[in-house]
């Protein structure tokens, strides 16, 4: 029985290791196939991601290209920042390309325009200018336009009629006196004229040829005596017509038109003859001493130009007299200017700066006044034409000199004028204006 249990146990042992073989082997098979499997599965796994990837290159490719057909202006702004500010960059270019244009300063008139702004346009060209000398200056009065008003006898003022700084007219009374010797004056003049008056009415045929003659000198004596005194001719004829009083007195009229510049007197007060009591001048002109060295004199000539400057105000002037005697204290000579004053804005006893023409001349380029202006950076420029009729350019010059209406001017760094060169002469403030309005457009885009 225990035999046959050990057989039993045996041969069940023998089954067991007998199916257990094949299992391990199919095991080990299984396990190298789903090793071998796992290995291709990652394989093809990389190759599907491998070709992910290009698929995702090729529509990243595609979305770029999609957006280069689209426009650059969208590449710029989808790359980097960068081209967007390249772009704006551009669009900058694009206005200093137009600023260029501004800074030129040229502007196209119409023929219309031209007309209604009364545009004249000339050639430059060189002329003879004579050179200024700049000389210190007072102003005077025009001793030629000055009168001093004072009595020719002892006197008593009486009344007076004007005030310092009133302007009178030829003729006009300005002062009552009364005088002894005047009176007297009177009183022989009534009587010979009392007298002449009976023997011409006689007449020769009546009384003897030595009173007639006697009677008309007297007359003409005492009549002179009274104008030398002082009387005016229409003074003596009212005394004698209406027979009045000789009670001395008498007026001092102006002996000509002017303004009263001194009046140094009381009413009352005594006077003597000679004593100026007042001064009248006529300050429509103007003279001026200036102080030049003796060689200068000798290069001035009556008549060459001048120009008088006082503060920022300018005045035109000529040479009329030239001194030949030297002032001890300076040495040096005057040279008399005469300058219009009618606007009354020159005295007597002011300082002023004079630029007087010299016989030395030279070539330059002279255009009105007018025609030169200031830039909007203060410097001084024309407006000159250029190829075409109507178009204009603003182009910086030198200001030399300024006199009489005319700029002296010259070339300014590299713009070049000279004779020939085609300016505004008439209407450049126009021309400057509308070149103004093109640049404000500009800057306004």
């Amino acid at each position: 029985m225990l035999r046959n249990l050990l057989i039993l146990t045996l041969f069940l042992s023998l089954s067991a290791c007998s199916n257990d073989e094949p299992a391990t082997e199919q095991h080990k098979k299984d396990s190298h196939s789903e090793h071998a499997q796992h290995k291709d599965d990652e394989h093809h796994g990389n190759e599907k991601k491998t070709a992910h990837d290009d698929d995702d290159d090729h529509k990243d490719d595609e979305h770029h290209n999609k957006k280069d057909k689209d426009g650059h202006a969208k590449v710029g702004h989808t790359e980097e920042g960068g081209h967007a500010e390249e772009g704006g960059h551009a669009e900058e270019g694009g206005h200093a390309e137009e600023g260029g244009h501004e800074e030129k300063g040229v502007v196209d008139l119409t023929p219309e325009q031209m007309k209604a702004a009364n545009i004249i346009v000339t050639a430059l060209e060189l002329t003879d200018t004579r050179k200024t000398i700049r000389a210190p200056g007072e102003i005077k009065l025009n001793a030629y336009k000055t009168i001093k008003v004072s009595p020719r006898i002892n006197a008593q003022i009486i009344a007076r009629h004007a005030v310092l700084g009133d302007e009178v007219k030829n003729g006009q009374a300005l002062i009552t006196l009364s005088s002894v010797e005047m009176a007297e004056a009177q009183g022989q003049l009534l009587l010979a004229d009392k007298e002449w008056k009976r023997v011409k009415k006689l007449g020769k045929k009546v009384v003897s040829a030595r009173r007639y003659i006697t009677a008309k000198v007297e007359y003409e004596k005492t009549y002179a005596n009274a104008r030398a005194f002082g009387m005016s001719e229409n003074e003596i004829k009212t005394l004698l017509a209406q027979k009045s009083s000789a009670d001395g007195s008498f007026k001092l009229v102006a002996q000509q038109a002017g303004r009263i510049l001194h009046d140094k007197f009381i009413v009352g007060e005594r006077v003597e003859a000679g004593y100026v009591l007042m001064v009248i001048t006529d300050e429509s002109a103007m003279w001026v001493e200036a102080r030049v060295t003796p060689q200068v004199t000798n290069l001035v000539d009556i008549g060459n130009n001048a120009e008088i400057v006082l503060g920022d105000k300018k005045f035109p002037a000529k040479v009329i007299q030239l001194h030949h005697s030297l002032d001890e204290t300076t040495r040096t000579s005057a040279v008399r200017l005469e300058v219009n004053n009618d606007d009354d804005l020159l005295h007597a006893g002011m300082f002023v700066t004079a630029f007087i023409e010299i016989r030395n001349t030279s070539k330059e380029i002279q255009i009105p006044e007018e025609a030169v202006l200031r830039s909007s950076d203060g410097d001084w420029q024309i407006m000159v034409e250029q190829d075409e009729a109507g178009e204009f350019k603003a182009v910086e010059v030198e200001l030399k000199k300024v006199s009489n209406g005319m700029a002296i001017i010259g070339s300014k760094g590299s713009n070049k004028i000279g004779s020939g060169t085609r300016v505004v002469t008439h209407g450049a403030f126009f021309v400057q204006s509308e070149l103004a309005k093109g640049g404000f457009e500009i800057h306004n885009h």
